[in-house]
């Protein structure tokens, strides 16, 4: 690739005159253009005028992005430069963040790419749109942490913190609370690193009073910046975490606490699973209440009901003393097992054999009843049976088992299981069987 930062100002030479080419007012050079700009045709007329040319070469970067051809999309782009000479108002003032968008993905990607040619770009981006000079300081920072060059990026977002163009609008200020969030986060990322090296300190050394008071100087200023954001209605999953991590390290519980609650139940707020999860390993390291821990993973459960947590809620319910909950409890179970993701986790069957085995036929075919047409073909076919044996002989028989109880025992997983003939699991394939024809919904009696 050649350098890109360079073809954003190249101008044309006298070798470069050549019939492919195609020129602008200001004698910028676009190779390669010309001869695409050829087939493209509409009743027989070439799209010659301005706004067709750069229309044309914004459909050829969109192709090669997608076809993750970066050579060609950075040739293309070096001709889209034409646009931040657009004749229409609105499009050249939208232009330089379509080029900021487009640019920065090909040099992030183009195996020839480098961080100086990309600090480049971002500079000379930043300057020609200014109205995006925040969030392209933003994304440059992001860019230099991913390269782990952090102070760097803290010099970024402190150069656009303190950025101002005309009157402070409403979306500049949350995009400045999100830049000084980023610059919590570093602070945090040292102070998470002075918190390790502490644990290897003696208590009575000054090395450890030091280290100690340099700490407090980092929470503090992560607190400032990160406590604007996370007042805001969004979704700030890495900012809680390290705020509430800090606040748990110095003991202030009823602060973590607040703030996870007010994160996961303020109306304003999106909905966001990860919100509740947080709110809930905080309530059980605290040893909350069961009611809490259940009301927590009930809200959960509304919006992600195949969560990893479910069978921590299902054990919850299964251990309370009123009907209603432990009913909810099979829901819970079944509602696990409908998605594709779980079907081969064994301790949601060994919860669901399990629950089975206390003879709640009414419940058990409440539930049934509207997964009976699909749950033996997403489940119990044939085809699991010997996929799931060959796999996990342990979890097939605990779904063999359940086959049994909602199918009979003419199903063909159950009946596949049986004719396996395994020494180390044949005592609990003959358990299965004597257990299925007590328990079984379809002759029950039998």
């Amino acid at each position: 690739m050649s350098d890109f930062s360079e073809e954003l100002t190249k101008t044309i030479s006298e070798d470069d005159q050549v019939e492919t080419s195609v020129l602008t007012g200001t004698g910028m050079y676009f190779p390669w253009l010309q001869k695409h700009l050829e087939t493209v045709v509409t009743g027989g007329k070439k799209k010659k005028d301005f706004a067709q040319t750069t229309s044309a070469c914004l459909n050829f970067i969109q192709e090669a992005l997608l076809k993750h051809e970066w050579q060609q999309a950075a040739e293309y782009m070096y001709s889209y430069l034409q646009t931040l000479e657009d004749s229409d108002t609105y499009k050249k003032q939208a232009a330089p963040e379509v080029i900021w968008r487009l640019g920065s993905e090909i040099l992030f990607y183009h195996p020839k790419s480098n961080v100086e040619t990309f600090n480049t770009f971002a500079d000379r981006m930043k300057n020609i749109g200014v109205l995006n000079y925040v969030k392209i300081s933003l994304q440059h920072a992001l860019y230099l942490m991913h390269h782990g060059m952090l102070e760097d990026a803290n010099r970024n977002l402190s150069q656009a913190e303190t950025w101002r163009y005309g009157e402070k609008s409403s979306s500049q200020e949350i995009l400045i609370n999100l830049v000084q969030a980023y610059k919590g986060l570093l602070q945090y990322y040292t102070w998470s690193k002075k918190k390790a090296e502490l644990s290897k300190l003696d208590e009575n050394d000054y090395a450890y009073s030091s280290a100690t008071q340099s700490m407090l100087s980092d929470s503090w200023k992560t607190s400032v910046n990160i406590c604007g954001l996370i007042k805001t209605p969004g979704v700030w999953d890495p900012f809680v975490k390290s705020y509430v991590e800090m606040l748990e390290f110095y003991g202030d519980q009823d602060e973590a606490r607040k703030i996870l609650t007010s994160y996961a139940y303020d109306e304003k707020f999106p909905s966001n699973p990860n919100a509740h999860i947080y709110l809930y390993n905080f309530l059980k390291k605290e040893k909350a209440p069961r009611a809490k821990l259940l009301s927590v993973l009930k809200n959960l459960y509304q919006i992600v009901p195949s969560h990893r947590l479910m069978l921590e809620f299902h054990m919850l319910l299964r251990r309370s003393e009123k009907e209603e909950l432990r009913k909810l409890g099979l829901k819970v179970l079944f509602g696990v097992l409908d998605f594709a993701g779980c079907t081969k986790n064994i301790t949601a069957w060994k919860y669901l054999a399990r629950y089975l085995r206390q003879n709640r036929l009414a419940w058990v075919q409440e539930e049934w009843s509207s997964r009976k047409s699909w749950w033996p073909t997403f489940h119990f076919s044939y085809f699991w049976a010997k996929s799931d044996w060959k796999e996990d002989a342990d979890l097939t028989c605990e779904k063999a088992f359940v086959a049994g109880i909602l199918l009979g025992k003419g199903c063909r997983y159950f009946r596949y299981i049986l004719k396996q003939d395994h020494q180390v699991l044949k005592k609990k394939i003959k358990r299965m069987k004597k257990s299925v024809k007590k328990y079984s919904i379809v002759n029950p009696g039998v």
